[in-house]
């Protein structure tokens, strides 16, 4: 009897400190001061990317001068949808630094829909100018690596909201291949963010863009999408990896 609550004691001890033991997303067991650290430098990346995101947007649609011509539609839509609603609708979803930390899933569910509903009619509004643009000037389409890009990308953005459906209606497919199209979602998504990125900044190579920005501040323009990309990549692939101890 008494080996047995021994025993018992024992093990009641040994399930308090396995679940008293903290974890981290990423990497081998953490101290604390470096886990805070790492949710810190989070935290300040994630909203150094809606700062770039929002900047972008605007530094875009001043430089564009909406309403000059047909063209002057393309990079404003553009860089709305894919440069600020693409961004936005994937960031909601980190713990760190998102405006709606403290909103439900189910609420985030619904405007990663709205953004993301948002960034298709932004991308099909532009591409019509775009298209318009050409038409009335008697040049050819899809002649350039930025076009062709763009349209990777566009195709990459309509098949991943395709695949969302199939997500926020479950009753279409079966139970078992639910987590696998999650994993397939956040996967797609990824490689649609980063051709998105890659046309972005093709577009700084152009003969519009390089005549109405020049010197160091092309280079700006130029390397700033990157940062919101890299931190989405890191939220994206945090997501898959297996939750690390932290030590005291």
């Amino acid at each position: 009897m008494m080996e047995s609550s021994v025993q018992s004691s024992g093990m009641t001890r040994g399930m308090r400190s396995s679940l008293d033991v903290e974890y981290s997303p990423v990497g081998e067991s953490f101290s604390m001061q470096e886990f805070w650290l790492y949710v810190c430098l989070r935290r300040v990346s994630v909203v150094a990317a809606h700062i770039i995101s929002f900047g972008l947007a605007i530094l875009t649609s001043i430089l564009s001068r909406p309403g000059t011509s047909l063209f002057s539609w393309h990079p404003v839509c553009m860089s709305l949808g894919f440069g600020l609603c693409m961004t936005e609708g994937i960031l909601l979803f980190s713990a760190e630094g998102s405006p709606l930390c403290f909103k439900s899933r189910k609420w985030k569910v619904r405007l990663h829909w709205f953004f993301q509903a948002l960034l298709l009619v932004f991308g099909a509004t532009g591409f019509s100018f775009m298209v318009a643009s050409k038409n009335v000037s008697e040049h050819s389409h899809f002649t350039s690596w930025h076009s062709l890009l763009g349209v990777g990308t566009m195709a990459a953005t309509v098949l991943q909201a395709i695949c969302g459906i199939f997500l926020l209606f479950p009753t279409l497919i079966s139970t078992q291949s639910f987590p696998r199209l999650r994993l397939y979602h956040r996967t797609c998504g990824l490689v649609a963010y980063l051709l998105a990125t890659i046309t972005i900044m093709s577009a700084m190579f152009t003969d519009w863009f390089q005549a109405t920005v020049k010197g160091t501040m092309w280079y700006i323009f130029l390397l700033l999408p990157l940062f919101p990309a890299l931190v989405v990549m890191n939220q994206i692939t945090n997501a898959f990896l297996p939750k690390k101890k932290i030590t005291s």
